[in-house]
């Protein structure tokens, strides 16, 4: 049996986290939710004490990044995740006010698997979330390997 997937959210803007949190469970997902307000922290939860990653080898992983972050950007972090061996399966959903079709199109390059652009009105934010806690209920995340 698998572990369930553990959602690692790296968003510095209180109030985007809390939204976002809030709707996700709103459409009945459950998962576990690691916070991060900078990409230090979020680096060092996610690459571990020793840096390699290994610490999740065996975990399913789902992160939601902010690419802008105050201590480095999220284009850093989504490229460290897509090379590292134990954390490049994990899928990785922007979540950025950037709507510059050159850092989208950076993003997929560097492997993010969902860009979504977080609308100035609260509304459309909020649906575009609650859109994405359903797509969360129904995928599917592999496990770390190696």
């Amino acid at each position: 049996m698998s572990k369930p997937v553990t959602i690692i959210m790296v968003e510095d803007d209180e109030g985007h986290a809390r939204l976002i949190e809030r709707n996700i469970r709103r459409s009945g997902v459950n998962n576990d939710i690691k916070p991060f307000t900078n990409g230090t922290e979020a680096v060092n939860y996610l690459f571990g004490s020793d840096g390699t990653g290994v610490c999740h080898k065996g975990n399913a992983l789902l992160i939601l990044l902010d690419l802008n972050l105050p201590d480095m950007t999220g284009i850093e972090i989504l490229r460290r995740v897509k090379e590292n061996q134990y954390l490049k399966c994990a899928p990785v959903v922007i979540l950025t006010t950037t709507d510059d079709s050159h850092e989208i199109k950076r993003c997929y390059e560097l492997g993010c698997n969902v860009y979504i652009t977080k609308p100035v009105n609260y509304e459309s934010f909020a649906n575009a979330i609650r859109q994405l806690g359903l797509f969360f209920s129904v995928i599917q995340v592999p496990q770390a390997t190696k």
